[in-house]
């Protein structure tokens, strides 16, 4: 029984219709996920890694130096900041007796 060409002609943008959503949804939620840090996976579900080079490593050993220094440095900034909290938030009379048990600089 030959199909009808009106059948076709009404089901074939239905067709084209589906097939552009569902690419459309793919290349979304590729991007989604390469947005957000996922890992891309090939056509059997494993995970596509991104090559690792002498460059990459370098790159990392440096950011996670960068990262120690920083760390190092907020410490620093955050005793310092805590003295000043505590200097702000003395009575007077206990602060000035504070800098008074200074020792005295010389200036050169």
């Amino acid at each position: 029984m030959p199909l009808d060409p009106s059948i076709i002609e009404a089901l074939a943008p239905i067709g084209v219709s589906a097939v552009f959503i569902g690419t459309i949804g793919w290349v979304m939620t590729t991007w989604i996920k390469v947005k957000n840090g996922y890992p891309l996976e090939s056509s059997w579900g494993k995970p596509l890694l991104p090559a690792s080079s002498g460059e990459t490593q370098e790159r990392v050993k440096l950011l996670a130096q960068e990262n120690a220094e920083l760390r190092a440095l907020v410490g620093s900034v955050k005793d310092r900041l805590e003295v000043l909290e505590r200097i702000a938030t003395d009575r007077g009379s206990r602060l000035a007796d504070e800098i008074d048990r200074l020792p005295p600089k010389q200036i050169n």
